[in-house]
């Protein structure tokens, strides 16, 4: 597999979902409280270190027989798209993701309660740490482990990365302007769509 195939579906798939995620939302709580260069770094060093992990889990998998491999990437693909498409079918209005930026909130001020003094280093140390654990068993760390199973993996590795530093990005510099204004339906219907295409593909390379 060439890997710019590998490339570019992972800039899109973790570009398009991540936006709006609780990740996206620490990573702008964070940018409001502490230096924005300190919180980018440490939310994309975690980001990055995820997408390894995710990404030798998923070439770990290849050394199981092919159709296995291929047919467990579908389901994923598959099964992720259809559950995105049927929250996105029962959410009301247009929503605006309050549910994860609470949760964000949440766990941001439960890690800083009693901290009064920051040094960069205690900055990095928060932002890695918070977005390591909210994206651990996330449904994109899945879809990067099933990327990795049926594309390069250096392809993979570099978009997927790049998605995140895209997000995270727009996170820590304009987070708090455009989240209101992020639509959660049309986000959540977007990914679904997306997760059904990359199922899609997949299964047609079965054939």
């Amino acid at each position: 597999m060439h890997p710019l195939t590998g490339f570019t579906a992972g800039l899109l798939l973790i570009t398009l979902s991540e936006l709006g995620d609780k990740t996206f939302f620490i990573g702008m709580i964070l940018a409001t409280r502490h230096p924005r260069r300190w919180v980018f770094l440490g939310v994309t060093a975690a980001l990055f270190v995820m997408t390894v992990l995710s990404v030798v889990i998923g070439q770990v998998a290849t050394v199981l027989p092919q159709p296995y491999v291929q047919g467990l990437t579908v389901a994923l693909f598959l099964g992720f798209g259809i559950k995105l498409l049927y929250d996105a079918s029962r959410m009301t209005g247009e929503g605006h993701l309050a549910e994860e930026q609470a949760e964000a909130l949440e766990a941001v001020e439960e890690r800083e309660a009693g901290v009064t003094q920051w040094s960069v280093r205690m900055v990095l140390v928060e932002a890695f740490s918070l977005t390591f654990v909210a994206e651990w068993g996330d449904r994109t760390q899945f879809a990067t482990i099933a990327l990795a199973a049926a594309n390069h993996p250096v392809g993979v590795v570099l978009g997927a990365t790049l998605g995140h530093a895209i997000c995270a990005a727009i996170a820590v510099a304009c987070g708090k302007l455009i989240a209101g204004r992020i639509s959660e339906r049309w986000l959540t219907t977007v990914g679904g769509l997306l997760f059904i295409v990359f199922g899609l593909v997949a299964a047609l390379e079965m054939v």
